[in-house]
């Protein structure tokens, strides 16, 4: 069961990285966006994809909800793995 856990876990995080690729890609074409608000959710789930996305695509790096939220949402995972992993 912990492997299936893992698997969405790991799916998430691919999928934020990929939101944010694809954000950076439409951005360039001056085509139509994925809200703010959407890509932060999906930061939520998938902290360290979207993480990666942000560096790797060099996108919302200069935009203040992410330079602090997605980092906080990395600590926020940490912590709570750590939390299941001793408890």
């Amino acid at each position: 069961m912990e492997n299936v856990f893992l698997i969405i876990y790991l799916l998430l995080n691919v999928v934020s990285f990929a939101a944010y690729g694809i954000d950076k890609k439409k951005a360039k074409m001056d085509k139509w966006r994925t809200p703010e608000a959407t890509l932060l959710a999906l930061a939520f789930f998938g902290p360290f994809g979207a993480y990666a996305g942000m560096l790797v695509f060099r996108h919302k790096t200069q935009k203040k909800p992410f330079t602090w939220m997605v980092p906080l949402f990395m600590i926020i995972h940490v912590v709570v793995f750590a939390f299941l992993a001793f408890f």
